[in-house]
């Protein structure tokens, strides 16, 4: 998604969108770790309009002025089942989470919220409940998956950009699995290996439904 809304905003250019990682166009605010330090809020007020930001934030922990200011939000639920493969994966991969043990005792931690983020079930519930209060677009990864050009029409109207169908078309391929997985500004491959090591397994893994 947010390779998708950084090729919708700049017109599909892909040079423009390969200027630096994903992380650095669309901060996940804050992070300071380490050594390492992403953009917190007095950096990304200085951004021009429109600002795009990352966030796993539950809906009850979102800042009151983004709603005071009617921001723009996308949310992007994913089924149960293919969040907690990918989580269980992922905390493999981040050195500063818990080991993440077996499938099984990581199951009974999802199903507890003992995760981070808390409860996958609150989570999506949270969103899905306030979508009609809100500037919200509630969109299925499922849906991404099965029809992006669809999905990316509608993230675009969202944004109040008009795309051609060729336009959809090159969009559709930039922001695809296989081709973010092989372009170094979108697949984590630049990300601090003390943070996310990807010596064995790489951050994008399979890409693919259960459903």
């Amino acid at each position: 998604m947010q390779e998708m809304v950084d090729l919708i905003l700049h017109d599909g250019d892909e040079q423009i969108c390969m200027r630096a990682p994903i992380y650095e166009r669309i901060p996940f605010i804050k992070i300071s770790i380490y050594d390492l330090y992403i953009e917190g809020i007095e950096e990304v007020n200085t951004r021009p309009s429109p600002r795009v930001l990352k966030s796993h934030l539950p809906y009850q922990l979102v800042p009151p002025s983004f709603w005071k200011h009617n921001c723009k939000i996308i949310y992007v639920a994913r089924n149960a089942r293919d969040t907690l493969t990918s989580f269980f994966y992922f905390d493999h991969l981040v050195q500063i989470h818990p080991d993440p043990g077996s499938f099984e005792d990581y199951l009974h931690r999802f199903m507890k919220g003992d995760v981070g983020w808390g409860s996958w079930y609150d989570h999506v519930k949270g969103f899905w409940a306030a979508r009609d209060k809100h500037n919200i677009l509630y969109i299925f990864f499922e849906d991404l998956k099965k029809n992006p050009s669809q999905e990316i029409r509608k993230v675009a109207k969202f944004l109040g950009k008009e795309l051609s169908d060729d336009l959809v078309t090159k969009i559709v391929k930039l922001s695809s699995f296989e081709h973010m997985k092989n372009n170094p500004m979108a697949n984590y491959s630049e990300f601090p290996k003390e943070l996310l090591d990807q010596s064995d397994k790489g951050f994008m893994r399979k890409g693919r439904l259960w459903l």
